[in-house]
């Protein structure tokens, strides 16, 4: 599978309110959960942030960033603009996006920030494998990598955790042709790019997690 092939056109508008009837506003408050510690980030680059809430929410927080977002839906690029533009006036110049697949974007300048909520779960282990050592040749030492995701806990909401990534699975297979069955493992890559974890959070039983790693 490439995560090129599926198509978040048609869940784009609608994506904010299926989000939150299902899960309310934990994966939300999962995204901004280590927010307050990227003040000092100066270049980051997003991948699929969706409708762009994350990135509205970290130029409001750090007036001096500039960002790169990717992702392969149109129109979530152009809500994420649209919200960007609308809640922060001076993001305008602040702001690039590519439409293009995050498994074979092209880079040419060098971050220390990168960001990816509720993206590495898109991809398949050897799409992982081959993203994390890319991007980490282009960021600047020290640099940040903020992730959130779903896992499977080892704990008694392991069962419930399988049947609802299972059916989430399921119905983006249906909703947007996404091809991927299965979480990725994203430790053993990003730690194979030199990259250490040096914060997490977990809610929802541990079914969610936010993590920072640095290089």
């Amino acid at each position: 599978m490439s995560q090129a092939e599926a198509n978040f056109d048609l869940i784009a508008k609608p994506y904010r309110w299926l989000e939150y009837l299902t899960f309310g506003s934990a994966l939300q408050k999962t995204r901004l959960h280590y927010l307050s510690e990227l003040s000092h980030c100066r270049n980051a680059l997003i991948l699929g942030d969706g409708d762009g809430r994350f990135t509205a929410a970290l130029f409001a927080a750090n007036p001096n960033i500039t960002i790169l977002a990717v992702d392969t839906s149109a129109t979530m690029l152009q809500l994420l603009r649209q919200r960007c533009e609308s809640t922060i006036p001076d993001s305008t110049h602040r702001l690039h996006t590519e439409q293009t697949d995050a498994v074979t974007l092209s880079l040419a300048d060098n971050y220390d920030l990168i960001v990816t909520h509720f993206f590495l779960d898109c991809l398949t282990q050897p799409e992982l494998n081959s993203l994390a050592p890319r991007i980490a040749k282009h960021m600047q030492p020290g640099a940040l990598w903020l992730l959130s995701d779903f896992r499977i806990p080892a704990n008694p909401a392991k069962l419930p955790a399988r049947i609802l990534v299972r059916s989430l699975y399921l119905a983006f297979r249906i909703l947007t042709n996404l091809r991927t069955t299965q979480l990725p493992d994203h430790n053993a890559p990003l730690q194979q790019s030199d990259l250490t974890r040096i914060a997490y959070h977990h809610c929802l039983s541990g079914i969610l997690t936010t993590e920072l790693w640095r290089l």
